[in-house]
């Protein structure tokens, strides 16, 4: 048996700048866009890993009113898991990020202590996003 990673879940108070982010300052490819009950969530995937995606969804859909609440409270705040990628150029990739202007800068690329270097950032809706030299 095996078991493999195929898709990680990040929410968006704006899936159009979030999209813009993700595709554009990343380079991640659009997957697959599905509307749903006045919602709609997107998957993203790198070229290098196309089998596992980033799902971009919004904290409403297709949850209880409360529940949406809480999390779109929580995403508001900063305080939902991050993403961490790797890049085989991390300046490159922090300079076209810096460039976009639709991310906070927290962290410039950094030898860390624990041995990696990275850099830090969040996303238009308040993700954590670290991106490691590879």
């Amino acid at each position: 048996m095996t078991i493999s990673l195929s898709a990680v879940h990040v929410f968006t108070d704006d899936p159009d700048a979030s999209l813009a982010f993700y595709r554009d300052a990343l380079g991640l490819e659009l997957r697959n866009e599905v509307a749903n009950d006045g919602f709609r969530w997107l998957t993203l995937s790198t070229a290098e890993q196309p089998e596992v995606e980033i799902v971009l969804s919004q904290p409403h859909a297709g949850r209880s009113q409360e529940d949406g609440d809480a999390l779109a409270a929580m995403l508001a705040k900063g305080e939902l898991p991050g993403l961490l990628f790797r890049a085989s150029d991390l300046d490159a990739a922090f300079e076209k990020v810096q460039a976009s202007g639709n991310a906070e800068i927290l962290q410039e690329p950094t030898d860390q202590f624990w041995g990696v270097r990275d850099a830090a950032f969040r996303d238009p809706a308040g993700n954590m996003v670290r991106i490691s030299q590879a």
